[in-house]
């Protein structure tokens, strides 16, 4: 590649810069022609912070002294108002008068001789005590002003220091981006430094008089809030969750009847077979899919559970675990699938994985007991909202992930659309596919605790009873089952997975 000459990078620097060019290209020179880092200091930047970064597009530079000046004003507010320990200074004197008060009403009782002259007596030194604490410390606060000073003007010192020694380089990058796309603002931004100016003078200015001031206004102290609002749209909420509740009560009970029967034939399955059988068919079954190590980890997992008392609820844990895993995988996979191929449906079904993934479990239990009421099928139906989205991620991803020219040459062959699904998109995206099972199964088997608050029982019921009992041992010992499951199955489905990619 040939390199431009000097008096070239000059000239796009200056076409660049516009304002200041001189500056710039001296700058420019300097930082491309250094062998190491290049310190530059920009005075402007260091004297205009967020609004200079504003009007040369330096948007995280923006933010970063955005915050730190934020924080200065804050603090030199504070310690500039004299205003620390005023509440408290406040208090002590209601409590001084209280106690005057008080005082005075217990010399008139003794005078008189009333029985509660004793009583007022104690509550008049008491109340002297109080505002003499509050004295103390309000005067340890106000002691504080001149550190928080301090502190404000070293945090500004910081934000001007950090503005100035970075402004040059990263604008310097963002004039290596414009030599190859001239889309990207040259000069200033005029449009974006006014509206910075702005932005920046109204926080400023707010900030200020909320720390400054002994008793800001209401409506900056609290965020403005309609207690009515709230509870007309809970009750509104509160309607059509019981009108649908009403209305589908003959679906809600056939899936609850359909979950229950596919539970409690595996759990019986389960159960029902003699220990040593299970157990001996677990451990095959680790050998053959996982190997001969995963096999004797395995083993030991076993007897820890057999010989403490788990064995049951563990086996319980696993039929639970079981049907709440295979109905997410045969969600998931196909729905991932479709996602994988599809973008626009991947693009409006993301905000729906998002919300079963960041809603807080105990919220959508809520709605889960309303519709299902409590037991098992609902613990399987709020453990599919749980765990359903990452294995939809994750083949989603390992699809989109394949090549385009090893498609392209699939189809040139002749390649029919499931010819090309089976035999060269899932083949190629199954460690993908196979990280969202794991994921999947790990993320079912986390919530056992939650189910069982509605009645799922299994390991998580030894949790929840150690925790309302504070019973430390206990609840330490079932925590270690469920964690020995949830590493017998991980290894045995990624041993699996390694070995059939050999």
């Amino acid at each position: 590649m040939i390199q431009p000459q000097a008096g070239s990078e000059d000239a796009l620097a200056r076409e660049f810069a516009v304002q200041g060019a001189d500056y710039y290209v001296r700058a420019f020179a300097r930082i491309r022609n250094a062998t190491g880092r290049a310190w530059s200091f920009n005075p402007a930047a260091a004297l205009l912070g967020p609004v200079w970064a504003a009007s040369r597009n330096l948007l995280l530079l923006f933010w970063i002294t955005l915050l730190l000046h934020m924080a200065a004003v804050a603090q030199i507010s504070v310690g500039a108002s004299g205003n620390l320990g005023a509440a408290e200074q406040s208090r002590a004197e209601r409590l001084t008068q209280q106690a005057q008060d008080r005082a005075k009403q217990a010399q008139a009782a003794k005078d008189s001789g009333a029985a509660n002259a004793d009583g007022l007596d104690k509550s008049a030194k008491a109340l002297e005590r109080a505002a003499t604490q509050a004295v103390a410390t309000a005067t340890a606060a106000r002691v504080q002003g001149p550190r928080f000073l301090a502190t404000g003007l070293a945090t500004l010192l910081l934000s001007a220091a950090l503005s100035g020694l970075l402004a040059n380089g990263m604008l310097e990058r963002r004039f290596t981006r414009w030599r190859s796309d001239r889309t990207i603002h040259r000069g200033r931004n005029h449009m974006l430094t006014s509206f910075a100016t702005l932005f920046c003078v109204a926080i400023f200015a707010l900030t200020a008089y909320r720390f400054a001031a002994t008793a800001p206004a209401p409506w900056l102290a609290a965020a403005p809030s309609n207690r009515d609002w709230q509870a007309a749209l809970s009750s509104g909420l509160d309607a059509v969750m019981h009108q649908i509740a009403q209305s589908g009560d003959a679906f809600f009970s056939l899936i609850t009847r359909g979950l229950s029967g596919f539970l409690d034939a595996l759990a019986y399955a389960l159960t029902a077979m003699p220990w040593p059988v299970t157990m001996a068919l677990i451990l095959l079954l680790a050998w053959q899919l996982a190997g001969p190590r995963v096999a004797i980890f395995t083993g030991a997992a076993l007897a820890y559970l057999s010989l403490l008392g788990f064995w049951e609820k563990s086996l319980d844990t696993i039929a639970l675990l079981g049907t709440a895993a295979i109905l997410c995988l045969a969600i998931g996979i196909p729905l991932g699938i479709w996602c994988g191929r599809r973008p626009r449906v991947y693009a409006a079904v993301r905000p729906v994985l998002d919300f079963m993934q960041t809603m807080p479990a105990f919220v959508y239990l809520i709605p889960v007991i309303a519709l299902f009421g409590i037991g098992k099928p609902p613990g399987i139906i709020a453990t599919l909202i749980f765990g359903t989205p990452p294995v939809v991620r994750l083949t989603a991803l390992g699809l989109q992930g394949v090549p385009t020219s090893i498609r392209e040459a699939a189809q040139a062959y002749g390649a029919t659309r499931w010819f090309l699904l089976t035999r060269v998109d899932l083949p190629l995206a199954k460690p993908s596919i196979m990280a969202g099972i794991n994921q999947t199964i790990l993320m079912c088997l986390s919530m056992v605790v939650i189910a069982s608050l509605i009645g799922a029982k299994g390991l998580g019921e030894d949790v929840l009873n150690a925790l309302q009992y504070a019973a430390v041992g206990q609840g330490l010992l079932a925590g270690f089952a469920i964690l020995l499951c949830a590493m017998v199955i991980d290894r045995i489905v990624q041993g699996n997975a390694s070995q059939s990619g050999k």
